[in-house]
């Protein structure tokens, strides 16, 4: 090979600097779009396409024990909102969600309170109030199932020590509703002091030290002075524990027994939730996955619609002070 075609071998080799601020440029936008990708993919595959899915199917008379899907349009959330024990699930999912999550936040902000102050192990009382929530959710609805047994629980053991009568726990409404909520409570108080303890943290000192000086109480404090510095978090507990109340499904399940008392949540209906009832019909009735897509839709919804009274609420507030 001669000179001058070495030379030009190497001079088309190589890429003009044109092509190398191409390629820069696209490097530079396409990149993080590159980067964000498996995520997208990932949550169109196992998030959108399930969820898009689902609607389509809430619109057929769709069953396992069938081939044919016949389209009957919003024929099942016509069923659905005629059907009166889908509003029985939906009243017992709001009593059990109000029962459960106003004092486990009272009583969490209470406790990463007392976390701030200076006492003896703190790392150990840290520690212990996450245990609760390491406990599966079985072991803790089978442990409270067997605590407000009727015969040999020992809640009833209490009461009668105490002088006050038995209660069948499961058998009545507001009964079984208290129990199931001291569940879910006991699980997640720690889970959420901790939360708020790390956003104490966060305050600045000064700020108490200039209410102690104003001779502001401990509760005072807390109240006039902390609230409203961690409000933003107060908000992220309130409305995740909106989200996992809608959807409580164990607890109920477990606590009528397991078995088909469990599905309907008691003899009467007196503690099915939504998702209880979404399985009876999706799994116990005919499998009817058409009608339980609907369900899972209509769960979506009031989702939805208690993240915005929220979001609603919090944002009043904050503009009122």
């Amino acid at each position: 090979m001669t000179i001058a075609a070495k030379g030009t071998a190497g001079r088309t080799g190589r890429s003009s600097p044109a092509t190398g601020r191409l390629r820069y440029r696209l490097d530079l936008k396409a990149s993080p779009y590159l980067y964000i990708a498996p995520f997208f993919i990932l949550f169109a595959a196992f998030g959108l396409f399930p969820l898009a899915y689902t609607a389509w199917v809430s619109t057929h008379e769709w069953s396992l024990l069938s081939d044919e899907h016949v389209f009957v349009g919003f024929g099942n959330y016509q069923t659905l909102l005629s059907d009166p024990y889908f509003w029985n699930a939906l009243g017992n999912t709001l009593s059990i969600l109000l029962l459960a999550t106003v004092p486990q936040l009272l009583a969490a902000l209470l406790l990463a309170h007392l976390m701030t102050m200076r006492l003896r192990g703190q790392t150990f009382w840290r520690m212990g109030m996450l245990l609760p929530n390491l406990a599966s959710v079985v072991a803790v609805a089978v442990i409270f199932s067997t605590l407000f047994g009727r015969d040999f629980g020992l809640v009833n053991w209490i009461l009668e020590s105490l002088g006050a009568g038995r209660i069948d726990w499961q058998s009545g409404t507001a009964s079984s509703h208290v129990a199931i909520a001291v569940m879910v409570a006991w699980k997640w108080t720690g889970y959420n002091a901790l939360i708020y303890l790390a956003a104490m943290q966060a305050v600045p000192k000064e700020v108490y030290e200039a209410a102690h000086l104003d001779g502001a109480s401990r509760m005072q404090q807390l109240f006039h002075v902390t609230v409203p510095m961690i409000r933003p978090t107060i908000v992220f507990t309130v409305i995740v524990s909106t989200v996992y109340g809608l959807q409580i499904f164990a607890e109920p399940q477990l606590f009528g027994g397991g078995g088909p008392g469990g599905v309907t949540g008691g003899s009467s209906r007196q503690f099915q939730t939504l998702t209880l009832y979404l399985y009876e019909h999706g799994f116990n009735r005919g499998f009817e996955f058409g009608y339980a897509s609907a369900v899972a839709w209509t769960m979506f919804a009031v989702i939805v619609l208690a993240a915005l009274l929220n979001y609603v609420f919090i944002r009043r507030i904050r503009s009122d002070s």
